[in-house]
């Protein structure tokens, strides 16, 4: 009997540890359940996460498919427009060199067409001269002639009524337009050059006034030879002259005139302040 008691209260005892041991598992199983349920809910949030960064990779790939289209586009556009660019350069610069070839034609031709037109004025001025003096000659003899006598030549020329004359940049030749007397026409009242008609001695003078302080002064020449140089200083600022005379032993066609040196200047009215004048002393 006691011995069955015993049994019975193992047995009890052995069934309450197991439905403990139930209670625990289910306990375990219910946490393990809804461990599985939050890992489920998880999973599930993930991959929406993940579906969601699929759209966004979709979209980004689309986009980046678009860019990548578009760059190319550009660059095509870029190389036909570099293309493009290049002819036009190439044209242009074909343009350019054939414009400056013509240039260099043109030069050439108006340096050629210059020295000629050079050449031809100096033909005609030497022309011109020759033409002069053989004038001047013929008036000569036929003064000579009408007369039965020896050639006469003399001539006195003011400067100018204008005033003042110079200064100039260069030196330049002075023209005595205002004609005194010119026995023999041997004064050139256009050029302001004596031509010597006949070989022989000529006296030749001249007087050049000026009223503004500084330097005054004049050259003779014989032909292009400087002979005679005339210079004075003005430091009163009033009225002032100088004056030379010279003897010259000329050729015939030998040319005498008076030169302004460059930055020089005179002064003549009408009350004849500066006068240029020679005469045939006699013939040799």
């Amino acid at each position: 009997m006691f011995t069955l008691l015993y049994l019975l209260t193992e047995i009890m005892n052995k069934l309450r540890d197991d439905e403990k041991q139930l209670e625990q598992m289910k306990a375990e199983h219910t946490a393990q359940t809804d461990s599985v349920k939050q890992l489920q809910l998880k999973l599930n949030s993930t991959e929406h996460q993940i579906h969601e960064l699929q759209t966004v990779t979709s979209d980004q790939s689309s986009k980046l498919t678009k860019l990548q289209t578009s760059v190319n586009t550009s660059a095509s556009l870029q190389g036909d427009l570099n293309t493009g660019r290049d002819i036009e350069l190439s044209a242009t610069m074909l343009r350019l060199n054939v414009t400056e070839r013509r240039l260099d034609e043109l030069m050439t031709q108006n340096t050629v067409r210059a020295a000629e037109l050079e050449s031809v004025s100096d033909r005609l001025m030497a022309a011109q001269r020759r033409a002069d003096e053989l004038q001047v000659r013929l008036n000569q003899l036929r003064a000579s002639s009408e007369e039965g006598g020896e050639l006469r030549v003399a001539f006195s020329a003011g400067l100018t009524d204008s005033g003042s004359v110079g200064p100039f940049d260069e030196e330049t030749t002075l023209i005595f337009s205002k004609i005194i007397t010119n026995v023999g026409e041997a004064y050139n009242q256009t050029a302001g050059v004596f031509t010597a008609p006949v070989r022989g001695l000529y006296v030749f003078s001249f007087t050049a006034a000026d009223y503004v302080k500084g330097y005054m002064g004049l050259y003779l020449y014989k032909n292009d030879q400087p002979i005679v140089f005339s210079l004075d200083l003005n430091d009163h600022g009033g009225y002032a002259s100088t004056s030379n005379a010279v003897c010259l032993e000329l050729e015939e066609g030998n040319r005498v005139h008076l030169g302004l040196p460059a930055s020089y200047r005179l002064y003549d009215d009408s009350r004849n302040f500066s006068v240029f004048s020679g005469f045939l002393l006699f013939h040799l």
